[in-house]
């Protein structure tokens, strides 16, 4: 058991949902099975029937050892320079991910300090941040990639734009919250040793919104990756895990769909788990991890 009693909690349901998943798979790919029998004018025992559900080549749920299996296939048995690696598909999304969280993360940084420090920036873009948000990223996605080539922006650029585009919005949101987080006590205390904005910033606000910021960030870094798959799919792109999903789906190669699926996930956890490295790095820095600790205890 962990130190805070966590594992058995979390296999617990872990165990549940693989069992939730394996009788969806027999129960949403044992048509098929029956109307393979029905055609051959037998009868097929149930047994079987389960048994052929967990090994179909193009099932409608493919079934958690052939997913797994495929991510072996695909990940340990194959050259990280194939392009059926999904090692390699990851690489390419993961590029694009980093680079668009990279923009965004200085895009919605400079922008909530200007929403703090601007009161008409507070009163007419704020409203527009919100609003950016409620557009579906499915239909403006194409619209950017088309207009950017057409500029002469190819490549990681078109796609890392989109990636941008889903990841400022959390930041923005978190660092405006934290750069007003220090109380009206704070900031009199500063102008009585009449500090400039600068000053305010950069010894007040800035440390106090350190927590709030690597929250963003960990929101911020999952978006970017949805963004760099979504950017894919409208593009025709050939390599990339959205690539991978696109092209089981034209062939209907669902193991292929959910292999990829995977290891997305489990590139978004790896990257959320390297922020609140950072994260945990930074507060311990600034003295902030250890009195969190104690309020805590």
């Amino acid at each position: 058991m962990t130190r805070d009693g966590k594992l058995i909690p979390v296999l617990t349901i872990l165990i549940v949902i693989v069992a939730i998943w394996y009788v969806a798979v027999v129960w949403l790919n044992a048509p098929f099975e029956y109307d393979q029998a029905e055609r051959a004018g037998s009868k097929i025992e149930f047994n079987q029937m389960v048994k052929n559900t967990m090994s179909q080549k193009r099932p409608v749920l493919p079934s958690a050892h052939q997913v797994f299996s495929e991510i072996w296939n695909t990940t340990i048995l194959k050259k990280i320079t194939s392009k059926r690696s999904l090692v390699y598909h990851a690489w390419v999304t993961l590029s694009v991910t980093l680079l668009g969280f990279l923009m965004g993360s200085i895009f919605g940084i400079i922008l909530s300090i200007s929403i703090v420090h601007n009161k008409a920036m507070d009163k007419s873009v704020m409203p527009w941040v919100i609003t950016s948000q409620t557009i579906p990223i499915l239909a403006i996605a194409p619209m950017i990639i088309v207009v950017l080539n057409a500029i002469g922006f190819q490549g990681l650029i078109p796609k890392a734009f989109i990636s941008t585009y889903l990841s400022f919005f959390p930041i923005v949101v978190g660092m405006v919250k934290g750069l007003r987080s220090p109380d009206q006590a704070q900031l009199d205390l500063m102008h009585t040793y009449n500090s400039s904005k600068s000053q305010i910033l950069w010894k007040l606000r800035w440390p106090s919104s350190m927590p709030y910021l690597f929250t963003s960030l960990k929101v911020a870094v999952a978006a970017s990756l949805v963004g760099a798959i979504v950017a894919e799919l409208p593009t025709g792109a050939v390599a990339g895990l959205g690539a991978r999903m696109l092209a089981g789906s034209y062939y209907g190669q669902t193991v292929q769909i959910w292999s990829a699926l995977f290891v997305a996930a489990i590139v978004a956890a790896g990257l959320v788990i390297i922020v609140g490295i950072a994260h945990n790095m930074v507060l311990k820095r600034m003295g902030q991890l250890d009195s969190q600790a104690g309020g805590v205890s």
